[in-house]
């Protein structure tokens, strides 16, 4: 993954970690909870694209669960950073073991 997108990640965490008033445990609870929180959005976002909710319809376009799904991942990074600060590398070397299990 591109090292800059790691680099805006660490400093959001920052900004994150200066703002927050709680402490540095449940702020990392807290970091990986949002990610739940987003999956929801994302599948929200899909059910309005498709109208399965009859009562609102169509209220979403694939734009939108496309914004979702980065959010996801924005959020997992996020999270991924507070726990580890070499997250990249941690990142990095679990995808490689996917990859690796898929040629299998």
């Amino acid at each position: 993954m591109d090292q800059n997108a790691w680099h805006t990640i660490e400093s959001l965490v920052t900004w994150l970690d200066e703002k927050s008033p709680l402490t540095p445990d449940a702020d990392r609870l807290l970091r990986i909870m949002k990610i739940s929180e987003e999956v929801g959005e994302a599948n929200q976002a899909v059910i309005g694209v498709l109208g399965h909710n009859p009562r609102k319809g169509v209220t979403h376009t694939w734009e939108d669960v496309h914004a979702e799904l980065s959010d996801v991942i924005l959020t997992a990074m996020v999270a991924l950073s507070t726990l580890t600060p070499d997250a990249s590398k941690v990142f990095q070397c679990h995808l490689e073991r996917v990859a690796e299990r898929s040629l299998a």
